[in-house]
């Protein structure tokens, strides 16, 4: 397997999408798949022709990423507009790339988008491993529909993201451009394909029982006391300071986690919005009579981990790495800021001469060794393609 990794801020769409395509491509045998991710300035339509002029038939995925993107070239960003690709090329490699917009339920439309995948690839077995992309809100029950066709098949991706949270995202296809549903990358390979995925957050001694829900995403009641006024104990920050969207920046290095049966991983679960009646909505599902407990991280913290996270992947590789596409949550690069290039430098020290791309997303999915496939926000989901 070879990889190459381009990028554009072209004003204009189309010449960029163009310009990377060319450049990612470059020297590829049999370009498989393409991941491309861009900014919600751009009109996608145009960036993708643009990219299929040179990927002809080649599948493409990707999504709208937070502010920009992260490459070995360091940080890029644009006020008119950004792009990057990866490319893989691997003649014993075989991808299937489907998507679609929502259809009656988030499930079923998973359902739908794996068969279709295992068509584009002439097949009714089940993929090796499989990337997906989202929109935010929904994530699982895509996850589980895709999961009801092709079973407990390892995963990675993130959610779909804009610069505001306004919901301008887009994930794409070669042949789709969609604001709401979900779309897939089938991997048919005898490469391995390793994924890390972790909060990089330390547990802190609160916790309680999640003892009320709303729905799946609102937290009502911890140990039977509203949610915000116990995250607010928790925290020391006042009730007044959490409401509305105040709690999504006041909680970047103080989320929520649960902890999964086996201890292997603790999903964060952001708080995006404070309610009059002291709940918070959270980015991912919940589960009453789970644990919540409060995590904690330092801005310091924050931008090293995708380093020490890469470190610990590279460990769990059994052959070079050809390629590695990092998925960083959009609220960790919104609350490091201006240092985004000290994470530029440090994710540039550890992956050597092996080409990357981060976007930064909504949402990360990731497999844990003996776990379910996962999914949390304020996350990091770091994979390597081995050659």
């Amino acid at each position: 397997m070879k990889a190459n990794v381009a990028w554009s801020t072209d004003e204009n769409a189309y010449q960029a999408g163009k310009a990377c395509a060319k450049k990612a491509v470059l020297d590829l045998i049999q370009t498989k798949v393409a991941f491309l991710f861009s900014s919600v300035n751009y009109d996608q339509r145009k960036l993708l022709e643009g990219a299929k002029e040179e990927l002809g038939s080649a599948p493409i995925i990707g999504c709208t990423s937070n502010g920009g993107i992260l490459v070995p070239d360091g940080y890029i960003t644009s006020n008119s507009g950004f792009a990057g690709i990866l490319a893989l090329g691997d003649p014993d490699t075989a991808v299937g790339v489907a998507g679609s917009p929502k259809l009656l339920t988030a499930r079923e439309t998973g359902r739908e988008v794996a068969i279709d995948a295992m068509k584009k690839v002439g097949t009714t077995f089940s993929p090796s491993y499989f990337f997906m992309i989202a929109n935010p809100g929904e994530e699982e029950e895509y996850a589980k529909g895709i999961q009801d066709i092709i079973g407990d098949v390892p995963m990675f991706g993130g959610s779909a993201a804009d610069d505001d949270l306004t919901g301008k995202w887009k994930i794409f296809t070669g042949d789709k451009v969609l604001s709401e549903g979900v779309a897939v990358a089938f991997f048919y390979t005898n490469k391995k394909i390793i994924n890390e995925y972790t909060g990089k957050y330390h547990e802190t001694i609160n916790s309680g029982v999640i003892t009320k829900i709303e729905g799946k995403r609102t937290l009502k009641e911890i140990d039977g006391i509203p949610a915000m006024k116990k995250y607010a104990e928790w925290t020391g920050i006042k009730t007044r300071e959490l409401m509305g969207d105040k709690i999504l920046t006041a909680s970047i290095l103080k989320p929520i986690g649960i902890k999964t049966p086996t201890g292997n991983v603790t999903l964060i679960r952001h708080p995006m919005k404070g309610n009059s009646d002291y709940s918070i909505n959270l980015g991912n599902d919940l589960s009453v009579n789970t644990v919540a407990i409060q995590m904690q991280a330092s801005l310091d913290e924050l931008i090293e981990a995708p380093k020490l996270t890469l470190r610990k992947l590279k460990k769990k590789l059994p052959s070079e790495a050809a390629a590695y596409l990092f998925i960083h949550c959009g609220g960790r690069k919104i609350a490091i800021g201006s240092r985004i290039n000290e994470v530029a430098k440090l994710i540039k020290e550890e992956a050597g001469d092996v080409p990357y791309i981060m976007p930064f997303t909504f949402g990360e999915y990731g497999k844990v060794e003996h776990e379910a496939n996962s999914m949390g926000g304020l996350m990091l989901s770091e994979t390597a393609f081995c050659k």
